[in-house]
């Protein structure tokens, strides 16, 4: 076994120990080496529920002489994307430069200083369809940089050039959308419906046909629904499509990752944490309540971790009658299923999918009155503050068997858990999370309100000057800068401050010109966008008890902002500088609710019918 793997925070990494490939984790140490030999470097990014990542691994990595030519010529590293997203998303930009086709595996070479010269996807054993074996592969490569190194650096040098321009490009100075701007966005969006099956696409059969819950989500805004309904009533009907398609797995509930055919058939059978997170959300904001009790059910039994953080998926394959199986399993019925052994769990806790997960869990539980929701939501945020928040306030960016990995976090990790502790501080009543959030925002935005990666992001990269992707736009979860804005606008309509609502204003004018020309890809940011162009509605229910039948009413109303606090809980929160919760109190010991606008609140009512959408 190779002891540079087997105890990391990675089970796609411990997965890889066995092989005869030299593997090193992602580090300073495997390009020393590079640099000590004067070879070039082989950077292998997956993740642990890749069905492709699982093939090259049987066909390549774990053939010895394969490994032999790798061990001789390169130094190898094998990097989890998901532990790792900022290195996989430099990679990725610098593989556009040499395959219009990218996805995982991902296979880079770089030189010793990092800077890749060539890259691609998977690779068969043998020439297949055009594409060249590994092999040949390897053998090209170790010709170009012993026979053609001045080509190979220059190469390099283009690379990152390229990359750096691209990142000085990324954003500027800008407005906020308005309403006819988001209906228009909105317009676009609904544009690439696919009338005939739902979704976004149409035309080839066999396009590949992804959730896109970013989308969705924008479409489902309150204020994009007012001011386009034709436009919202899209991401309605592709949930109905989605759900009652293969997409969705009968019998656990959760969504798998994608369907390889235009109808929502074949489909690719992982199903990853941050889909279903998402996924959650739309079905609540749809009243779909089958679809969301069946997300919630697979996320708390199937993901959700004997430490109490959500694994990141479940994989496609699984051993069925000796042999591995694609899909196998799903096939079965719930009875055929208990006598299998379930797809592995990749049990590694991922900081911002966790917050995802939170959140979601916590609004759907408060909204459909399901508290072992929201207690499954505080048992993870309360292992992800344990675990994955260092002594000295860095998150790290994920951990296994309640270690903490050694990979930084990224913005998104810092954005999307606070997001998700907001919503479990409102459905709990608990102060002290959005006061961990509010302090999570703080750290991400600098003296001269520039937003920053607490710690400075990923060293190795920094060390080598090699320039992340500085985007905004979503892939298949909330940005960075969506998500940190998401946090910020959730704590201003707490009352938290103007402050926080200025730095979501912030980020979000300055992507907005890139959003509203191609709103698909930033539906998360526009999101944000659309509850920047309205009031909030914000309800705070002031109740001892929680099974009463005005705090029954209060969760079927339609708000930006449901908190339900007792007495004490509300003198809490306004103490912590929460505005919206001062003087707010039980009157006459009765339950009592305060339903704002913008924070002017109507007179306070203690009997149910009083609370009218």
């Amino acid at each position: 076994m190779n002891p540079r793997l087997e105890t990391s925070a990675s089970p796609y990494l411990r997965a890889h120990a066995g092989n005869p490939v030299a593997w090193y984790p992602w580090g300073d140490a495997a390009f020393a080496e590079a640099r000590r030999r004067d070879v070039p470097v082989l950077v292998s990014i997956g993740y642990s529920t890749c069905h492709w990542c699982h093939v090259m691994a049987r066909e390549s990595f774990s053939d010895a002489e394969t490994a032999a030519l790798i061990n001789r010529d390169f130094v190898a590293i094998k990097v989890d994307r998901e532990e790792h997203p900022e290195v996989d998303a430099a990679y990725l930009a610098a593989a556009a430069a040499f395959t219009p086709h990218l996805g995982w595996p991902l296979t880079v070479f770089t030189t010793p200083a990092g800077r890749p010269f060539h890259a691609g996807t998977y690779f068969p054993p043998e020439p297949r369809s055009g594409i060249p074996s590994f092999t040949q592969v390897l053998a090209a490569v170790r010709a170009a940089w012993t026979e053609r190194r001045e080509q190979v650096d220059g190469t390099a040098a283009a690379v990152a050039e390229a990359l750096a321009e691209a990142r000085a490009a990324a954003s500027g100075a800008g407005r906020l959308p308005s309403i006819d701007d988001l209906a228009e966005a909105a317009g676009l969006v609904q544009a690439r419906e696919d009338r005939e099956f739902g979704g976004f696409g149409g035309g080839d059969p066999a396009e590949p046909k992804f959730p896109v819950a970013t989308a969705l989500r924008l479409l489902q805004a309150p204020a994009v629904r007012e001011a386009n309904p034709a436009a919202s009533r899209v991401a309605e009907r592709a949930l109905a499509a989605m759900a009652g398609s293969p997409l969705r797995d009968p019998v656990e509930g959760g969504f798998f990752r994608y369907a390889t055919r235009r109808d929502w058939t074949v489909p690719h059978y992982e199903r990853m944490l941050i889909d279903n997170a998402q996924l959650l959300e739309v079905a609540l904001e749809a009243g779909d309540e089958q679809t969301a009790r069946g997300i919630a059910r697979f996320l708390i039994e199937v993901l959700q971790q004997p430490s109490g953080g959500f694994g990141a998926a479940q994989d496609s394959e699984s051993w069925i009658d000796g042999a591995r199986s694609e899909g196998g399993y799903y096939a079965m019925d719930a009875a055929a299923r208990g006598t299998l052994d379930p797809p592995a769990v990749d049990e590694k806790v991922v900081t911002g999918w966790n917050g995802i997960a939170i959140g979601a869990l916590a609004h759907a539980g408060q909204r459909l009155d399901e508290p072992a929701w929201v207690e499954a939501a505080r048992w993870a945020a309360d292992t992800v503050i344990g675990i994955n928040l260092r002594p000295g306030g860095l998150l790290a960016r994920a951990s296994l068997d309640e270690i903490a990995s050694t990979a930084s976090a990224t913005l998104a990790d810092y954005g999307q858990l606070a997001s998700g502790l907001v919503g479990l501080a409102a459905a709990t009543g608990e102060v002290a999370y959005a006061e961990r959030a509010r302090d999570l925002v703080r750290a991400c935005v600098d003296e001269a309100g520039a937003i920053r990666v607490p710690g400075g992001g990923d060293p190795v990269l920094a060390g080598q000057g090699i320039e992340t992707p500085d985007a905004a736009s979503d892939g298949d979860e909330p940005s960075g800068f969506a998500s940190l804005a998401d946090a910020a606008v959730s704590l201003w309509q707490l009352g938290a401050g103007p402050g926080l609502r200025s730095t979501a204003e912030r980020i979000v004018a300055a992507h907005a010109a890139a959003a509203l020309a191609q709103p698909f890809a930033y539906g998360a940011l526009l999101r944000v966008a659309a509850h920047l162009a309205v009031p909030p509605r914000q309800l705070v229910v002031v109740a001892e008890d929680r099974d009463g039948s005005l705090v029954a009413a209060a969760r079927t109303v339609p708000t930006d902002v449901l908190a339900i606090v007792t007495p004490a809980q509300a003198a809490q929160w306004s103490r912590a500088g929460f505005e919206l919760f001062a003087e707010k109190t039980a009157k006459d010991g009765l339950p009592t609710a305060y339903d704002c606008r913008d924070f002017a609140c109507r007179l306070p009512v203690t009997d149910p019918d009083a609370l009218v959408a």
